[in-house]
């Protein structure tokens, strides 16, 4: 056997580049032998740049895989080994899925190294943790143990805390299951879209579990309390972990589940590389660790009802269904003059009026802002923005039109098409629907709760409470009425899940009233109003899934983009076009690519058993793309062709 100071560190070396991304060997100098241990942070030369660069120690072996002298580590960063074997574990196995670098999954998982954090973390004693009592998961018969998973039809209410806060029910039934995953002395990661659900979460663990079992874990906090709680999750203690959808990265070496609150919230899709969606990343450590899993939702998404088909979640429905009131009125008109100016039929205005009386009503509206969107009031031509092309809209009465996407002032606009100089306001949004509104029920207190005005509690008072979808605030005691608007405007995206984000924002708001309070839904009828009215959301799950297997759009099959200049799509393309079960569509013109040559995309469609197979092929492509590049850039003056890009379970180009 060598000697111990011949000893080799394998290190993953912080870098971007794709052809990085692999484990390089280090000899470990006698130094740094006590201190060179897997996953703490280490500084390494690298010969090929001359630089030093810095990196994590994956594994200690007594002999490396290159036959010829090592560079030594250069210095051990900090002796904290704050890379644990399963989040490694984990970013490599979700990376290689999806074709990208685990790098970019680490640098998720592990904050920056805040030092004055880790000294006191060093120095605090250990803490003396309270005893955790199972507790029954109420309205569920559901027990948390190793390898069980569900998918979890939330009951449609809001409860009250011992604490006295108001929370919805959902919130209640994951505190419950994490709380049976800590009795069992293994910790529970909660995952949830934003902080409004973060917030209700929290306060449903806070009133079973003490303070102390309780770490979170988001991107708004600071960078040193995001390193303080990855700290805290190291120890052997039991934690109750939440956070948005990064915190599924955490560390915990003893997991007994995950939980995912709204699977289908957009906000779950990692918008940086390599793109993996926190249910993706969820299902691939629950089979890594053997942990109990659980999708929790009012509605089901098609990725979730696909696992329920095919045996590989349990069905969790509630022990004693609960129906809410809702009432389409999609051939309803309204019979009074400011009700129709509010887009609202006669009978959503006598249930509003008559909920008033007792308590706070909610509104939803599809858009925020005054006018959702401008046009010329002379053609009736889209006003657009004369510098970005962006769509013009206006957030109060009395705004100047400003573009949505740059944000600069229309002064001065003329019309493309006739030069015409006057606009006409196009949709109502929240600004809007309150003024209509509170000029129909004067002297009610009307409340906006949107993106510029974050409300997230109202009380039992009457309101008229105006949200955009997905920003409603949680009412005590629930709201007296719900009326649904602008249910058209919402279908009329043109999207792949239209449909099923429909579900899950009505159904959402329709939870949040009180027991036996109506749900009005307006200009919507068939199928989705139906499911509504009946609660048989998972029945249009399956329904929405048989239509996508049909066509071949995901989640039925997997899908890649491949997006680049056109010698790299096609060369991409025909390096996966001969597997089975695989079809590609495209490639097509995207567009002019930064170097100026034209940029392409392909759609690669696949079956789930090939997606490892077409992952390293495409993941194969990426790396030769980009060494390519790199010696172009070395060798030309010009600039380099574009970056090939590769993502995976990408459904944008369906929306199209």
């Amino acid at each position: 056997m060598p000697p111990a100071a011949d000893r080799v560190a394998r290190v993953l070396v912080d870098s971007s580049l794709p052809q990085l991304d692999r484990l390089f060997d280090y000899r470990i100098p006698p130094e740094l032998r006590g201190a060179a241990r897997p996953g703490v942070r280490v500084r390494v030369p690298i010969r090929s740049a001359g630089r030093i660069a810095d990196g994590f120690i994956i594994e200690v072996a007594e002999a490396g895989d290159y036959p010829g002298p090592l560079s030594d580590l250069d210095a051990v960063v900090s002796e904290v080994a704050v890379l644990t074997p399963e989040v490694w574990e984990l970013a490599r196995r979700v990376a290689d899925r999806a074709a990208g670098s685990a790098n970019d999954v680490v640098r998720l998982a592990v904050p920056k190294r805040q030092v004055r954090v880790e000294k006191g973390w060093l120095a605090e004693p250990p803490t003396p943790r309270t005893p955790i009592s199972s507790i029954v998961v109420s309205g569920y018969d559901i027990t948390i143990s190793p390898g069980a998973r569900f998918a979890v039809d939330a009951i449609p209410r809001v409860t009250q805390l011992r604490a006295g806060a108001w929370v919805g029910e959902w919130a209640v039934t994951m505190a419950a299951m994490a709380v049976q995953s800590l009795a069992g002395g293994a910790s529970a990661i909660l995952a949830v879209p934003d902080y409004r659900d973060q917030r209700q979460l929290t306060a449903a663990l806070a009133d079973v579990l003490p303070p102390e079992r309780i770490v979170h874990l988001d991107a708004r906090q600071s960078n040193p309390e995001r390193y303080r709680a990855v700290l805290d999750c190291l120890g052997e203690d039991a934690l109750a972990i939440v956070g948005n959808r990064s915190v599924v990265y955490s560390p915990a070496a003893r997991l007994g589940l995950i939980a995912v609150w709204d699977d289908g919230d957009p906000l779950h899709a990692e918008p940086l590389s390599p793109y993996v969606h926190t249910r993706d990343a969820a299902l691939v450590r629950q089979e890594q660790q053997g942990c109990a899993l659980a999708f929790v939702g009012h509605s089901r998404s098609a990725d979730v009802e696909r696992l329920v088909e095919l045996g590989w979640l349990a069905e969790a429905l509630p022990v004693r269904a609960i129906l809410p009131r809702v009432i389409p009125t999609v051939q309803q008109q309204s019979e009074d003059r400011l009700a129709a100016q509010a887009r609202i039929p006669s009978s959503a205005w006598r249930a509003a009026r008559e909920a008033l009386a007792d308590g706070p009503v909610l509104v939803q509206v599809a858009r925020p802002g005054y006018a959702p969107r401008l046009a010329c009031a002379t053609c009736g031509q889209s006003a657009r923005c004369g510098f970005c092309e962006g769509p013009l809209a206006t957030k109060t009465s009395r705004s100047v039109p400003a573009c949505q996407w740059c944000g600069r002032i229309a002064a001065n606009w003329a019309c493309s098409n006739c030069e015409g100089t006057t606009f006409r306001s196009v949709g109502q949004g929240s600004a809007r629907t309150a003024e209509d509104l509170g000029r129909a029920f004067p002297g009610v207190r009307v409340i906006i709760a949107d993106g510029e005005h974050q409300v997230l509690d109202v009380g039992s008072t009457p309101a008229l409470v105006i949200a955009t979808r997905g920003a409603e605030p949680i009412a005590a005691g629930g709201y007296r009425a719900v009326l649904l608007l602008d249910g058209e405007r919402m279908l009329a995206r043109e999207s792949l899940r239209v449909a099923e984000d429909c579900l899950r924002w009505w159904s959402n708001a329709i939870a949040l009233a009180a027991p036996g309070a109506p749900a009005i839904l307006v200009g919507v009828g068939g199928a989705l109003a139906s499911a509504l009215t009946t609660w048989r959301l998972g029945a249009y799950a399956r329904g929405e899934l048989a239509d996508r297997r049909r066509l071949r759009f995901p989640p039925a099959v997997r899908v890649a983009t491949v997006t680049g200049d056109a010698a790299s799509v096609e060369a991409s393309v025909r390096a996966v076009a001969e597997f089975d079960h695989v079809d590609v569509l495209g490639p097509v013109d995207v567009g002019p690519a930064p170097s100026g040559a034209t940029g392409m995309r392909a759609i690669v469609r696949f079956d789930y058993a090939e997606g490892a197979t077409v992952a390293s092929a495409l993941r194969a492509e990426v790396i030769r793309n980009a060494t390519t590049r790199r010696k172009r850039l070395a060798s030309a003056a010009r600039p380099a062709l574009p970056t090939l890009k590769v993502r995976f379970d990408d459904t944008e180009p369906f929306d199209q």
